[in-house]
């Protein structure tokens, strides 16, 4: 069975990250979605709560072989854990390409059977990432066109939350 790891800090999850995962989803038997913890950001959202999102944003997929978990380690060691095949994950620009791949030849030091597959995104779906979706969600912009309809209003209220604090 070949599976494929999709990890991430989705904080919070994107119409992009949704559109890698179902594309991925096509070419291994299970996909998993790791939601990772990274030391160098601060979350606007608990892992908890990216992984109920991640969930809700593909609760009607017909792709059954999509799993969700969180995950607070080293990829690597999850990736030899659940005996993956590869790594997705989707490349926006050039300097996404550079860093996807400085980031595989570093994990493939510590795994040498560590492999990744690199997914350009969707044309329409090139600008959106988490961070510009905190920044105008914070402001109260519209991010309805760049986060799934199923976790809209939960995104926006957490915006709302921060606001008043």
């Amino acid at each position: 069975m070949k599976v494929m790891l999709f990890p991430g800090t989705f904080d919070p999850f994107t119409r992009g990250h949704r559109d890698i995962a179902r594309r991925a989803a096509k070419l291994c038997d299970e996909l998993v979605v790791a939601v990772m913890e990274n030391s160098a950001k601060t979350p606007l959202f608990t892992i908890e709560e990216r992984e109920d999102l991640i969930r809700k944003s593909l609760s009607g997929e017909e792709l059954k072989h999509i799993k969700v978990m969180k995950w607070e380690g080293l990829l690597v060691d999850l990736y030899a854990q659940l005996n993956c095949c590869a790594v997705v994950r989707g490349i926006r620009s050039e300097s996404d390409f550079r860093y996807e791949a400085e980031l595989a030849l570093a994990n493939r030091l510590l795994n040498p059977g560590y492999d990744a597959v690199l997914l350009p995104c969707r044309d329409d779906m090139s600008l959106i990432s988490s961070t510009i979706v905190k920044e105008v969600g914070f402001y109260g912009g519209d991010i309805s066109k760049m986060v799934p309809a199923e976790i809209i209003d939960v995104v926006k209220d957490k915006f709302k939350k921060g606001r008043k604090q």
